[in-house]
């Protein structure tokens, strides 16, 4: 039973879920009219909106906290807003800069040294303030800003998808992201994850928000802060169940910040995540009234929806008309959601499949082309912590971890698995593609293996990562069982590098990696992405037990056996250096910051 979580915190490491963000409801009335070709001016202009001057927020009795999401977004017209946030190496601070684009000039404008510090939005972008029906300020903070928020259109002729990515990666070692509101579009400013729940009482209130002075003068923003009435009612399920026939531990799920989906035991589906359609949707078929949503997780910033996670989550609204005024229709919009769709997917479309296999195992004699090929570079470890045996191994200590094998390009890794009829392994072939992805070559690499323990259930391709517990003199001291893998695009990892996609498409399990009687399996890496395993378990994690205290490394190796085609392979490997300590049953481990990223 394994676990991917490339945030995990605790001993119990999981992997995050959506974030679950707001839809987008813009009216006619904030929106300009679009600029005239021969005066339009070369940079974006950007303002901050407000979608509806009132919302309502929930505070539930038994998990307290309001989620401040106010409904307010910033706009681009005049161009799209653009920036290119990367790090040349991990003894390299993160540098940002302002892409402007005018016709096919490209000019590039670098934003202040230090500004960013890392990849998950813009820092201290939004000021929220909150003040009390007798005129007392209860709350004031700001609130960082991803540009790759959940968005939508601002007008009718926008263009009809975000060429940007849809979620901030906050992998600790992402190298390169692209964030973006497109032209014409309207991004949301709530910070979601990255900030806390506040605490206010039942009754209302009134925010102001706007956008901070070095933002204002660094983008030539307008100062112009939205004001919005809130009304916080307090919720207690124990009042609602008496209303509806909902199972109350299945709400709970569903409901509390989706804790329910976080999980993934062997890289698949948790245990206890309810289905595609027993999720959120199903339960408000019950009658009862909707518990409004926590943020989940952080998102690690390659799914194609607002936030990438695996499993099945509660569903977003499709595109909403630009001229969409009044709070009846705003309302309209929400019901309208049907169960599949993805959190902050707001265009209207849905998840694309994960790229299908060829229907028959390749012909012909194997041969590999002189073309492009993907680069398999490993990440350092990170979510580094100490735990015990838990039920399957009482008494014994290990270090668990999670890691990141990305692909770095500049061609993606496709790997198709064919089964011989009553065979259990199915023979597997790496695929290569010329400049326009016709392909034109394979050859056989090892097999893939269906793994039917309760949690997994799904193809494996065998031999595409190991991870080895080096002593202090980078001798193996303990070799971790996990090394068959169903590849999926988890991670943003870096999407500055030549031909990374944006977009790709197996960002999930359900997308990548079969079912017990597939016949064929087709699992992708794609350029700028990368692929979070968690070790937590026992079989997988290093079983420490008997080491002596000291310095230690976490080799992180991709492409052990050299059996897939790529590159170069000299850059698979990555050491993340630990110093155990402690005594049996009640061991420690101190994680140095790896040059410049000081993250365990």
């Amino acid at each position: 039973m394994m676990t991917r979580s490339p945030q995990g915190r605790t001993n119990r490491l999981t992997r995050p879920s959506i974030a679950v963000a707001a839809a987008v409801a813009v009216t006619a009335g904030v929106v300009a009219a679009a600029p005239d070709a021969k005066t339009a001016e070369p940079t974006p202009k950007l303002s901050l909106i407000a979608a509806s001057t009132s919302v309502t927020l929930d505070s539930w009795k038994d998990d307290p906290g309001v989620y401040l999401d106010l409904g307010t977004y910033l706009t681009s017209e005049n161009g799209a807003f653009e920036l290119k946030v990367t790090r040349k190496s991990y003894k390299d601070p993160v540098v940002a800069t302002q892409v402007l684009r005018n016709g096919k000039k490209t000019t590039n404008k670098a934003l202040p040294a230090g500004l960013v510090k890392d990849f998950s939005g813009l820092p201290d972008f939004a000021q929220v303030s909150v003040t009390d029906a007798a005129g007392k300020t209860v709350l004031k903070q700001t609130e960082a800003f991803c540009p790759n928020n959940a968005s939508g259109r601002i007008r009718p002729e926008a263009p009809a998808k975000s060429k940007y990515p849809q979620s901030c990666p906050v992998n600790p070692f992402t190298l390169g992201s692209v964030w973006g509101v497109e032209n014409g579009w309207a991004s949301n400013t709530y910070a979601g994850h990255y900030s806390k729940p506040v605490q206010l009482a039942a009754g209302t209130y009134t925010a102001k928000i706007s956008v901070t002075k070095k933002y204002r003068d660094l983008f030539g923003i307008a100062n112009k802060p939205q004001t919005i009435k809130v009304t916080v009612r307090e919720r207690s399920w124990e009042e609602e169940e008496g209303a509806a026939a909902a199972p109350r531990g299945a709400a709970r799920k569903s409901a509390a910040g989706h804790q329910g989906h976080t999980g993934h035991e062997g890289h698949g589906q948790a245990a206890d995540a309810p289905s595609a359609a027993s999720g959120h949707g199903a339960h408000a078929a019950h009658g009862a009234p909707a518990r409004t949503e926590a943020p989940a997780t952080r998102t690690t910033g390659a799914g194609p929806t607002f936030n990438v996670g695996h499993g099945p989550y509660p569903p977003a609204p499709p595109a909403l008309p630009w001229a969409l005024k009044k709070e009846s229709l705003q309302r309209q919009a929400f019901s309208a959601a049907k169960v599949g769709d993805r959190s902050g997917q707001t265009d209207g479309s849905r998840q694309a499949p994960g790229a299908k296999p060829n229907a028959k195992r390749p012909t012909g004699k194997a041969a590999v082309p002189d073309v492009p090929k993907p680069d398999l570079r490993s990440l350092p470890a990170y979510g580094i912590t100490v735990s015990d045996g838990y039920e399957e191994q009482p008494g014994k200590d290990y270090l668990a971890f999670s890691a990141n094998v990305w692909n770095a390009g500049p061609a993606k890794l496709v790997v198709d698995g064919f089964r011989s009829p009553g065979k259990e392994l199915m023979d597997a072939y790496q695929y290569f593609y010329d400049a326009k992805g016709k392909q034109v070559g394979y050859t056989p690499t090892g097999t893939m293996e269906w793994d039917p323990r309760s949690g997994h259930e799904h193809w494996h391709f065998t031999d595409f990562a190991s991870y080895r517990l080096l002593k202090a003199d980078k001798k193996e001291s303990v070799r971790s069982g996990k090394e068959a893998f169903c590849l999926a695009n988890t991670d943003a990892v870096d999407y500055t590098v030549k031909n990374a996609n944006w977009h790709p498409d197996n960002t999930d399990l359900s997308t990548a990696c079969g079912q017990e009687n597939s016949i064929s399996v087709r699992e992708v890496l794609d350029v700028g992405s990368g692929d979070t395993y968690t070790q937590d378990l026992p079989g997988q994690s290093f079983d420490i037990t008997g080491l002596p205290n000291g310095t230690y490394y976490i080799q992180v190796l991709a492409n052990p056996e050299n059996r897939l085609k790529e590159t170069n392979h000299k850059n698979n490997s990555a050491l993340r250096k630990v110093v155990l300590g402690g005594k049996k049953g009640a061991r420690t481990v101190k994680v140095p910051a790896h040059h410049l990223v000081n993250a365990n």
